[in-house]
């Protein structure tokens, strides 16, 4: 599998996300800066890290949907190539309309970082294929800006399409149907808040992250 992490200024998971897909699957994976405007042939897997994108200014991901190298990831996307936004990631991808809704601040209006239970909501993706019918996982959220919502239309059609392929079992930020990532319609772009880049690891608290990367590695 040939995989590469986006950059942004301000991302500051980019490394955690390169070491969790290379120790995961066992595959190098490219570092690609924000202002490039190609990425690498051949790619299976293109990584958009948490952080803080260009300081979250203006909104969380609204800078970094503009930068050189999003319409390479788009055009990358369209031709089947398999897309992961993680937490910034998920905003960047929504900011850039790659995936439904908007991701706003917390209910709670506080940063929430802690070990967090989901379910697998789909698990006929080529993201949760690997959990075999594993119905709760442990991820790690880290985010003020978590709260996903999408109106009455948009969530009864990707409710209906199962686009959810993972849900809150305790909802920590507001999220709109306990929803905490989704994909699109075709299958192949995904937008999570919770980090499987922070649970590859026994030693983290939880491999269960790893499994999303072996999922992708298995369908490439």
């Amino acid at each position: 599998m040939s995989a590469a992490v986006i950059v942004f200024p301000g991302s500051n998971c980019d490394r955690d996300c390169k070491v969790a897909v290379e120790r995961s699957t066992g595959e190098q994976v490219q570092m690609v800066w924000h202002a490039e405007t190609e990425l690498p042939k051949g790619l299976d897997l293109i990584v958009l890290p948490g952080g803080f994108s260009y300081g979250d200014y203006l909104r969380c991901g609204a800078m970094a949907a503009q930068a050189p190298i999003m319409q390479a990831v788009k055009k990358a996307a369209d031709d089947g190539v398999t897309v992961v936004g993680i937490c910034n990631g998920f905003q960047v991808l929504c900011e850039a309309g790659m995936l439904p809704g908007a991701l706003m601040r917390n209910s709670s209006l506080k940063y929430i970082c802690k070990p967090i239970s989901i379910t697998v909501a789909n698990g006929q993706t080529r993201f949760t294929s690997g959990y075999q019918g594993q119905r709760e996982i442990i991820m790690t959220q880290g985010n003020a800006d978590g709260n996903y919502f999408a109106d009455a239309e948009t969530l009864k059609r990707i409710e209906g399409e199962g686009q959810v392929v993972f849900r809150y079992v305790d909802n920590p930020n507001g999220s709109v149907g306990d929803i905490a990532g989704l994909q699109n319609e075709r299958g192949n772009v995904l937008g999570m808040m919770p980090h499987p880049d922070r649970a590859f690891e026994a030693e983290l608290g939880s491999a269960d992250g790893a499994t999303l990367f072996q999922s992708i590695y298995a369908a490439a």
